[in-house]
């Protein structure tokens, strides 16, 4: 019920931000945006039930694992593992959500607040759905499972099958690539642009690096994370822009035969 609650106040909320956007560079709509956004948020609910309904190791299947059988790409991270890490990392990635908020305090930004709050929610639902869509379908041993100092029933439990792809990594990048990119736009002669997206680009990074050292993920699932992370940080604002002459548009979708991604381009 809170969540058909908060679902209704949210498309409430975005039925009244497609009027007073003449001097913003985007357009958002109502029947466009709100169905991508309540898609998003239904694939990611689903897909976190995917993600706690896999099976876990069992100890044979455990005591089995070898480090060789890891890609060599991947293998030198086989057995990671730091409690210290995984703490240090929340840090960055929690602090990450509210950097869309710190751009409001730009007065180009500020003045068209509720419209960057769509867009933003809209962002991190379609984040969320690839992420946890993909991560509920396919089984990946984390690193620390690799690790002889990781105590069995960490190993063994459906959590430590959840490696591919980086959730924290995917989530601060589409977080922090979306503010860079709203500022870049509301401020086209700013010089502190370059400085906004070096800092947009570190603060992902951090938190993979940490992620990586946890035994959370392993190398290549930190980079796609990062990738699809940044993606959508910038893609769900320039798709909305109205310079974009081509009328793309980008949703998650599933179905019984195939989980991804629709692109629809109108001519």
């Amino acid at each position: 019920m809170k969540r058909l609650l908060t679902i209704f106040c949210l498309l409430t909320f975005l039925a009244g931000q497609v009027h007073a956007q003449d001097d913003s560079p985007y357009k958002t709509s109502f029947k466009v945006d709100a169905p991508i956004i309540v898609a998003g948020m239904g694939l990611s609910a689903y897909g976190l039930k995917l993600m706690k309904d896999k099976d876990g190791l069992s100890e044979e299947e455990i005591l089995s694992l070898s480090k060789d059988d890891v890609n060599g790409f991947d293998r030198f991270a086989a057995g990671y593992h730091s409690d210290n890490a995984k703490k240090i990392s929340d840090y960055p990635f929690y602090a990450s959500f509210a950097t869309p908020f710190l751009m409001l305090l730009n007065d180009n930004v500020g003045s068209k607040a509720g419209q960057v709050l769509v867009l933003y929610v809209e962002t991190m639902a379609v984040t969320g759905a690839f992420f946890t869509m993909t991560n509920g379908n396919i089984a990946r041993e984390r690193p620390l499972v690799y690790s002889p100092d990781v105590d069995i029933s960490d190993k063994n439990d459906a959590n430590a099958r959840n490696s591919f792809y980086a959730g924290h990594t995917a989530a601060t990048a589409s977080a922090t690539f979306f503010a860079a990119k709203i500022f870049h736009d509301f401020n086209p002669d700013s010089p502190a642009r370059p400085y906004v997206w070096a800092a947009a680009a570190a603060v992902p990074a951090a938190v993979g690096y940490l992620r990586l050292k946890a035994g959370k993920h392993f190398l290549s699932d930190n980079l796609l994370g990062y990738t699809m992370g940044a993606a959508a940080g910038i893609l769900v604002p320039q798709l909305h822009k109205k310079t974009n002459k081509r009328n793309i548009s980008l949703m998650p979708v599933s179905g019984k035969y195939f989980n991804g991604a629709l692109m629809t381009y109108t001519f």
